[in-house]
């Protein structure tokens, strides 16, 4: 057995641990972090909790701007499975496409460079963990889902919103949520959420994520988790494939 062998052998049986044990880990974990929030536990939140969100909103265009420029490379920027393949359980087809600017902490300094508005902007979000152009071709549908941990809020700054948007929903905990051009979305994903984009055009956010408001207990447990994360191969195989996709694509330069 080749060296390349025996390493995606440990992978498969590391991921294979993870999803037998991790679940049940991750949620006691969660139940205890719910207890230690300093804002709602619930699938919608008010933006209003979080001021430095009125930053973003302003800015929204230039935002807006930088991702016109990107979307001339839509059909070559990657599917969302391309960079995380543990999500191909929900996204199997190529209607899901993404570009990655935060990874778990990983910052992607060529595609920072790309949209250096957009960069900017989100170094206002306090303690940011991952972030990207969130982009759903007309007819994608996202199945029923969770995220991983209560320790991060999820955010949704809406860019490309289809004229319908009746049509292009997403169920967050039993909530309907329609985008806004221009508004941040926040929510908690690890409640059960899908998508929805039953139009002729497709809608584009910017997804980012940040720690929850929480007591210090809370927070160390959190950066704990999210440290061991950090070491799995979940997120070690999207860090590498995010970066060799930069690679074979040199011409995406700003």
């Amino acid at each position: 057995m080749s060296w390349a062998e025996q390493v995606r052998g440990v992978r498969e049986f590391q991921r294979k641990y993870v999803k037998r044990y991790g679940k049940h880990v991750l949620h006691r974990i969660d139940h205890y972090l719910a207890r230690q929030s300093l804002v709602p536990d619930q699938a919608v939140l008010d933006a209003r909790l979080f001021p430095w969100i009125t930053e973003i909103e302003t800015n929204w265009r230039a935002v807006r701007a930088e991702l016109d420029a990107l979307l001339q490379y839509r059909d070559r920027l990657p599917r969302f499975q391309d960079i995380s393949p543990d999500q191909k359980r929900i996204s199997p087809d190529d209607k899901w496409r993404v570009f990655v600017f935060y990874g778990f902490g990983y910052r992607s300094e060529h595609n920072c460079q790309f949209c250096p508005n957009t960069a900017t902007l989100l170094t206002r979000v306090p303690n940011i963990q991952n972030a990207f152009f969130s982009i759903l071709a007309p007819g994608k549908y996202v199945p029923s889902h969770r995220g991983i941990t209560k320790g991060l809020i999820r955010c949704h700054l809406g860019l490309i919103v289809p004229t319908d948007r009746e049509q292009c929903v997403m169920e967050v905990g039993g909530v309907r949520c329609i985008w806004e051009e221009g508004k941040v979305l926040v929510f908690d994903d690890t409640f059960l959420h899908e998508v929805h984009n039953d139009t002729q055009e497709k809608r584009v956010v910017l997804l980012f994520d940040f720690p929850r408001p929480m007591t210090r207990s809370g927070v160390v447990l959190s950066r704990v988790l999210m440290q061991l994360m950090r070491g799995t191969a979940y997120v070690r195989d999207a860090i590498r494939n995010e970066r060799q996709w930069e690679e074979q694509f040199p011409y995406l330069k700003p």
